[in-house]
């Protein structure tokens, strides 16, 4: 069940439930970053639901499933469990925080995402913690199809080039091996997928405010986020 905030929109909203904040935009905007740290500010929970895709498509990868196949879809989410604890994920009890961020899961789990099934699954646990506990949570579809009544919304943009370097950067990080152009086009191709999506399409929520990230650190577009948090919902009930 959805929790039921008041609607976001201008003015000040104390909370009567759960506090949702939704960080959408392209991939590489910034969006997990900044959501992690803005819920620590808020002292509340941060919900990587990029994560929990990727860990779907991470047991797809494995079992080979072939993700037309509605069965064999329904059949691997029926023997999926699914555990997110701050910044780490587990499968099956297995933590695969680090394994599903390989390129070629980030490949599958474009593929994955496209599956209805694999959506409403994981849009049914997200709000399930949603109506538990309030959170940031981030994707490209959360103040739109998953929280359309998220008090605050958020939609992060940047240039396709910062992404890039950003992503290249998480990469070479992660001792992953790949070539800044690579990176590029690879985000150029998901950009145009997620606006073209079937279902949970990339779109600015009409009340989302739109935060350009070009230039400015993690820390001040967090500073940013959370002024607009605040002047939402008041700072009684706030985490600070």
């Amino acid at each position: 069940m959805e929790p039921s905030p008041s609607h976001s929109g201008s003015g000040t909203h104390e909370l009567s439930g759960p506090l949702v904040v939704t960080i959408d935009g392209p991939a590489g905007a910034g969006k997990s970053t900044v959501a992690k740290k803005l819920a620590e500010r808020l002292g509340i929970r941060y919900l990587d639901t990029g994560a929990m895709y990727r860990a779907v498509a991470l047991a797809g990868h494995r079992q080979g499933v072939n993700w037309h196949d509605n069965e064999q879809v329904r059949r691997l989410l029926q023997s999926l469990e699914l555990h997110v604890e701050q910044d780490r994920i587990f499968l099956n009890g297995e933590d695969v925080s680090d394994l599903i961020r390989s390129p070629e899961i980030t490949r599958e789990t474009a593929r994955a995402a496209d599956v209805p099934l694999v959506r409403e699954f994981l849009i049914a646990q997200q709000r399930a913690i949603a109506a538990r506990e309030s959170l940031v949570t981030e994707g490209r579809d959360q103040g739109t199809l998953v929280f359309p009544d998220a008090r605050v919304k958020f939609f992060l943009v940047a240039s396709p080039e910062e992404r890039a370097r950003r992503r290249w950067r998480d990469f070479k990080e992660k001792g992953i091996d790949i070539a800044y152009e690579k990176v590029l086009e690879e985000l150029l191709q998901r950009d145009e997928q997620d606006s073209r999506r079937p279902f949970g399409a990339l779109k600015k929520a009409p009340d989302a405010i739109e935060i350009q990230t070009d230039g400015l650190s993690v820390d001040q577009v967090v500073d940013v986020l959370l002024k607009h948090v605040r002047s939402h919902v008041g700072t009684n009930s706030l985490g600070e």
